[in-house]
């Protein structure tokens, strides 16, 4: 995997594409494009961790994409390494011209610099792809300002991708980013419920940071990480209204038509299609019979894809 490090450990001088890039989407690879045939300077990705949002407003901003996930993706698009700015309060009181001079030109010796025409720096977010084309100009410094790539359903953005995976519509989320959506966490001990009802499930511990579909049971492949092939499955994601409608949020997956054991093991799970939403049912057995319909209605799904 490509380099995922600091401002003071990147390989100098760099070749840089400046921005959060969540969702990796066909916008955010026009800007990193640009950067990536560079042959004097490092093709590096910069983008700030926590989330501007998360320290200045106290919001929670969940992502598309972990670093070590970005990563992985930004090496097939001919990025040599991510850099990750801490983002704090010190930082966001430098003003336009001193976050380019030391961030950009001091720290990370920047020769080339490709931004999307929403870009904005600075404390109080008062410079803009404008202010920062007359900055590389006096700094004799290559600046590409990308247009913002429009559909027919509107701007290209990661709001729009958000937006469609807290519906649970994968597949506008797929086609919005370009490639499937993907989630992993470690196979943690249960209450073993699944199993009494004939269901057994691998529970999920997720990075907190990871932003999921909405609540339902859905239709998904998943593998362990050390393998190579997918199997069909279907994951409850939510509480569990039947069990206890008091317990918190959980990610509970059941392999199809296979005995696997993934204990301790880490999960990698592609929704595929949410199936229906969560429902309380008022007894146990109805909740395996509907688990049986579910399954039948996954296999049917990913038997077509």
């Amino acid at each position: 995997m490509i380099s995922l490090c600091s401002p003071l450990q990147a390989r100098l001088p760099t070749a840089l594409a400046l921005g959060s890039f969540d969702g990796l989407h066909a916008g955010h690879r026009s800007v990193i494009k640009t950067i990536t045939s560079n042959t004097t300077a490092v093709p590096t990705v910069v983008s700030f961790w926590p989330h501007p949002r998360e320290v200045l407003y106290g919001e929670s901003k969940l992502r598309l994409y972990l670093p070590s996930e970005k990563a992985l993706l930004l090496e097939h698009l001919g990025v040599k390494q991510l850099v990750l700015v801490p983002f704090d309060l010190s930082l966001a009181s430098l003003s336009a011209d001193e976050f380019f001079h030391e961030i950009l030109i001091k720290n990370l010796q920047a020769k080339q610099i490709s931004v999307g025409a929403n870009f904005r720096f600075g404390k109080n977010r008062e410079g803009d792809s404008d202010k920062l084309i007359e900055l590389g100009e006096k700094a004799n410094i290559k600046v590409r300002v990308l247009e913002i790539i429009e559909d027919n359903q509107g701007r290209m953005s990661s709001s729009r991708i958000r937006e469609a995976l807290k519906d649970g519509d994968i597949k506008l989320t797929n086609s919005l980013l370009g490639r499937a959506y993907s989630f992993g966490g470690k196979v943690v001990p249960g209450k073993g419920i699944g199993r009494k009802l004939g269901w057994p499930t691998a529970n999920l511990e997720i990075d907190g940071s990871k932003l999921l579909p909405g609540q339902g049971v859905y239709a998904v492949m998943t593998r362990a990480s050390d393998e190579k092939s997918f199997s069909p499955a279907i994951m409850n994601l939510g509480p569990q209204p039947t069990i206890n409608p008091h317990a918190p949020s959980a990610t509970e997956v059941h392999v199809l038509n296979k005995q696997v054991n993934l204990k301790g093991k880490d999960l990698i799970v592609e929704p595929v299609e949410r199936i229906r939403t969560q429902k309380k049912f008022t007894t146990l057995k109805d909740l395996s019979n509907q688990i049986e319909l579910d399954a039948r209605k996954a296999i049917s799904i990913l038997t077509q894809r």
